[in-house]
């Protein structure tokens, strides 16, 4: 799985590995972290964009991001395609989790998932919430969730 910082560098090591040293590199620093794991989509043609980021947020002192991005072929409904981004999500912070109990940061799931029933994505947002809720983590769903509708939403071509 190739990572990239939001700059356009590639990031080298494991993504495990990139996070832990970035946690630890900020600790020295006498940053305090939360990061929030969100994944956006975009359907364009035949083809399906996901981008997946790691947002490290420094309390008081803004943040930086971990952003991989990853295209399919395959079609998907609405809700589909909403389940998918948080189980991508999900994927992630499960590898991570880990390091952010040892470390003692805080971590959020975002799900680009409208809270308002009159839009499409609402349809998914009773079972993304169950699975990120049942995996443990906190959740946050549309207009509390930037990380996937501002964050990912950016880095997704």
């Amino acid at each position: 799985m190739l990572w990239r910082k939001f700059n356009g560098d590639p990031i080298k090591l494991p993504i495990k590995d990139a996070v832990q040293e970035a946690i630890q590199r900020e600790a020295l620093a006498g940053n305090h972290l939360k990061v929030c794991i969100g994944t956006d989509s975009q359907v364009k043609g035949k083809e399906t964009e996901f981008a997946t980021v790691i947002v490290f947020l420094r309390e008081g002192r803004g943040g930086f991001m971990f952003i991989h991005n990853e295209k399919t072929l395959l079609k998907y409904s609405i809700k589909e395609r909403m389940l998918v981004e948080v189980a991508k999500s999900i994927e992630i912070a499960y590898e991570l989790c880990d390091l952010f109990t040892e470390f003692n940061v805080d971590m959020e799931v975002h799900a680009d998932i409208n809270t308002n029933p009159s839009f499409k994505s609402n349809e998914a947002l009773r079972e993304a919430m169950g699975y990120i809720l049942g995996m443990g983590f906190a959740f946050k769903a549309k207009p509390e969730a930037f990380a996937s509708s501002s964050c990912a939403n950016k880095v997704v071509n």
